[in-house]
């Protein structure tokens, strides 16, 4: 690592702000706030919801008065609703603003005055994948002749000792091709405090102060050259700019799965995100990656509290992403997005296990934000940011208690004999009325508004004559975007289900802890997949049978739900197969631009990690005893001290040293080290030469 260069970083208060702390605007002029799109988004979108909800007042009143489970009906619907709507009113602003204006390229500067580090997290990651990006992202960088003006960072947060030393051994092998022009660096924490926010807030409050700008990646993250050196450029024009957030588009995939995430979201998000864009203006939200952050200003108002109490609603903030925005947002800083920007990527789980698993984690920090939301001095766009994350979990358990209602609803229509004639005088009995004609066409307005951002995504690449033909043309855009749709509406009853049980389980206190994700292949072994969704098939089978009996059209009302339970197994095997997805794309279904000619940027990092493959898999141990040079190097990268007060003994040390003085070969103390004491050896010098002494068992090639 370079030299340490300082920044302090105090803890923020959620409970204390003074208006007195925001700083002054350089360029007031240019943070105006986008009233009249507001208006439209949030008038617009209430005013939908009015009317659903005046309609569903209507539909289970039809003049005889509403029951206790009616009036939950109703609350229900509008609390799903009102969501839909506002998403609609945004997708409304975005289309008609792409429909005029084309994405563009980052315009690289002339010269830059500032320093950039570009720093990418790293847990537990494969080394080929992380370094070939990192690799090709800074060939960039160095191409665009500014390279002297950025340094690359990995930061290693990586707990397992194999794949530690796999990173080292690809660190120095890197290094060796790396542009001269930019710096390379790595760091290993050895202990992983504070999770991600942790691993960027240690680099922050040592290293900062060198850098006036840092741009934050994921593992999966990769950014092109003149992208990079255009953002440094932007944060340079814009005195106050303190986040600018990119929209990453999907690429690299090829399970069916991840090749439906990659279509829908080259085709329907950027719609969404343009929306977004308008309302919020320079009150935006960061996501975490592949965006460019003021470093000065991050360190004074990012610093992350812990919350009281336990997990999963105490403790370390777990999105802390959005956290961040709204801190930094309230002291003044602006924070932007340019959803259309072109060169920025990322790429996504590839099976619906593996989105659950980071499903889960999403939920439980989204969910944590209740504890945020009302923090002293946030601008309402940035609560309002918070309570969409929110809702956007605790939409699957309302949307469940909707259906359950509403199944109350008929059985007690079907069971409960009604009373024609009541104790009040009439000439006519007062017949139960359900008005069935509107709850049919409220039904159609509903999924209208749903699919609208997804025909606004279709409409906009058809009406692009050269985005259409890179769709693979009109008719196959056309069959994409209704199988995606199919399989998103089979998809959707599974996710109910999940999430619900996420969003129970977390309110009850389980914790989800943090896990590294699998990125590259989404195939499992078909007896995981059968006992990850054999409940959803049994609850689909036991919800089927019931609706059956109870009506014959409730149950034809509840069938796509009903159908994603029980094809649940089959839907998560077969989407999780790279075969299908590669044969669809075969047949020209799910294209998308950068799948039918790939970024020069993916195709190069593709080729890199084929070299870097040979450091993948990797006994940390045996590696470290047959490289001298690597275990000298990798000895001078420990701390020099390790920190513990006398007469306290790690028993996991003691443990390891007692193995490794007992074993007669390196294979002996590979075998019987587990991961955590292998990890304790590989920290210590001293157990790093007890394992250098060993030998290898007779008749092992040296």
């Amino acid at each position: 690592m370079p030299a340490e260069s300082p920044l302090a970083m105090p803890t923020q208060s959620f409970r204390s702000w003074s208006a007195k702390e925001k700083r002054t605007l350089v360029n007031a002029a240019a943070a105006a706030t986008p009233t009249l799109i507001r208006l439209w988004v949030f008038g617009g979108g209430l005013l939908i919801t009015a009317y659903g909800a005046y309609e569903m007042y209507r539909v289970v009143n039809a003049g005889t008065g509403i029951t206790f489970l009616q009036w939950l009906l109703v609350i229900l619907f509008v609390a799903n609703f009102i969501w839909i709507a506002l998403a609609f009113t945004g997708a409304v602003a975005g289309f008609f603003s792409l429909l005029f204006n084309r994405p563009r390229s980052m315009v690289r500067p002339a010269t830059l005055s500032g320093r950039t580090a570009v720093v990418m997290p790293i847990y537990n990651e494969a080394p080929s994948r992380v370094f070939a990006a990192m690799q090709t992202m800074a060939e960039g960088v160095s191409a665009s002749g500014l390279g002297s003006h950025f340094d690359f960072f990995f930061l290693s947060d990586t707990t397992d000792p194999d794949a530690w030393i796999a990173e080292e051994r690809a660190y120095f092998a890197l290094r060796e091709k790396f542009p001269h022009d930019i710096r390379l660096f790595y760091r290993h924490r050895i202990k992983n405090t504070g999770r991600k926010a942790g691993n960027i807030a240690d680099f922050v409050t040592r290293w900062g102060g060198a850098y006036d700008h840092m741009l934050v990646l994921d593992a999966d993250s990769l950014v092109e050259g003149d992208t990079i050196v255009g953002l440094a450029g932007a944060m340079e024009a814009d005195p106050d700019s303190g986040i600018i957030q990119t929209l990453p588009l999907i690429i690299n995939r090829n399970t069916l799965f991840a090749r439906l995430q990659q279509f829908a979201a080259r085709v329907y998000g950027p719609v969404i995100a343009e929306g977004l864009r308008l309302w919020m203006g320079r009150d935006g939200n960061y996501w975490g990656h592949n965006a460019i952050i003021r470093t000065k200003a991050f360190a004074d108002h990012c610093g992350m509290p812990e919350l009281s109490g336990k997990p999963p609603f105490g403790g370390h903030i777990m999105s802390h992403d959005f956290v961040e925005a709204a801190l930094i947002r309230r002291a003044g800083w602006s924070v932007t997005m340019i959803p259309g920007l072109v060169g920025s990527y990322e790429e996504s789980p590839p099976s619906l296990i593996d989105l659950t698993a980071r499903d889960r984690r999403w939920c439980q920090g989204n969910l944590q934000h209740t504890r945020v939301i009302g923090a002293k001095g946030f601008r309402w766009a940035t609560r309002h940011h918070f309570l969409t994350g929110i809702v956007s979990y605790l939409a699957s358990p309302l949307w469940l208690a909707q259906l359950v209602v509403g199944i109350m609803l008929v059985i007690q229509a079907y069971l409960i004999r009604p009373e024609y004639f009541t104790s009040e005088f009439s000439l006519f009995p007062a017949w139960p009325r359900f008005d069935a004609e509107r709850a049919l066409n409220l039904f159609l307005v509903t999924m209208g508004i749903l699919l609208a951002p997804k025909l606004f995504g279709w409409l906009l690449a058809l009406l692009r004559s050269d985005e259409r033909r890179a769709y693979g043309g009109a008719i196959r855009l056309t069959l994409s975007a209704i199988f995606e749709t199919i399989m998103s509406a089979l998809i959707a009853p599974i996710m109910m289900v999940i999430q619900s049980g996420a969003v129970f389980q977390i309110l009850f206190g389980g914790d989800t802890g943090w896990k590294p994700q699998r990125r590259d292949d989404g195939t499992m072994p078909l007896s995981d997949i059968v006992r990850r969704h054999r409940g959803h098939v049994a609850l689909g089978v036991f919800t089927g049978i019931v609706t059956y009996l109870i009506s014959p059209s409730l149950f034809a009302w509840m069938s796509p739900t009903i159908l994603g339970l029980l094809l649940a197994i089959l839907i998560s095997w077969w989407t999780a197969l790279s075969s299908l997805g590669i044969a669809l794309k075969h047949f020209g279904l799910l294209w998308t631009p950068e799948e039918r000619s790939p970024p020069a940027i993916a195709e190069r990092s593709n080729a890199l990690q084929a070299h870097y493959g040979d450091f993948d898999m990797v006994d940390g141990v045996t590696a470290l005893h047959d490289d001298e040079k690597l275990r000298d190097r990798h000895n001078d990268l420990l701390p020099h001290h390790i920190r513990r007060r006398r007469g306290e003994i790690d028993r996991d040390h003691v443990v390891a040293e007692a193995k490794i003085a007992d074993a007669e070969t390196i294979a002996d103390a590979a075998a019987w080290l587990t991961t955590r004491e292998k990890t304790i050896a590989l920290q210590d010098r001293a157990l790093v030469a007890m394992l250098a002494q060993l030998q290898h068992a007779p008749g092992h090639p040296k």
